[in-house]
């Protein structure tokens, strides 16, 4: 079936046609249509207005990581072709959106102080864990020298800010409230 492609009622290849290839050697390259390096770009018809946008898809995703408007042609109806310049642009930006998101989520979910105690700085952490049937959190204390001292575990709700921590230590590290 090499060379055969399946195509859909507006001109792209069908995504679920397979050639056998694996698919991180898949590539391909038509004016709508670019997949290469894990990314799938795709000129689509914005549906907010005449004009094109274009979405990437890393592979293995439900979602685009990110959509876009697209440059019209000079024909003023029809998109500009992709390129590989404009692929290379696509998939860089659509790459730092993911990693903005990765850390966003990070950040959400890890946070950690510093804090001065009796027994030296601390630093307390508090690792929230989202699953689905029973998510919780865990807050922590380790030594200047990452040695952990305790560990409890506390609800997602749970704020972790210098009075909170402090509170926490001068408890004995008991389970708070």
């Amino acid at each position: 079936m090499q060379g055969n492609k399946i195509v859909n009622d507006l001109n792209f290849p069908d995504t679920d046609a397979h050639d056998g290839a694996d698919d991180h050697e898949t590539r391909t390259q038509e004016p709508r249509l670019w997949r290469d390096d894990g990314w799938t770009a795709r000129v689509i018809k914005n549906g907010d207005d005449d004009g094109w946008a274009v979405e990437m898809i890393k592979d293995g995703e439900a979602e685009p990581a990110l959509v876009g408007p697209w440059t019209m042609g000079r024909d003023k109806k029809n998109p500009k072709p992709l390129d590989s310049a404009a692929f290379f642009t696509l998939v860089k930006t659509a790459s730092e959106v993911l990693r903005r998101h990765e850390q966003q989520l990070h950040a959400l979910l890890h946070k950690n102080i510093k804090v001065t105690s009796a027994s030296g700085l601390l630093d307390i952490k508090l690792d929230i864990v989202p699953d689905e049937d029973n998510p919780y959190a865990l807050l922590s204390a380790c030594d200047e020298f990452g040695e952990q001292l305790a560990q409890v575990r506390v609800g997602t709700g749970f704020k972790l800010t210098m009075q909170s921590a402090t509170a926490w230590i001068e408890n004995d590290f008991k389970k708070p409230a």
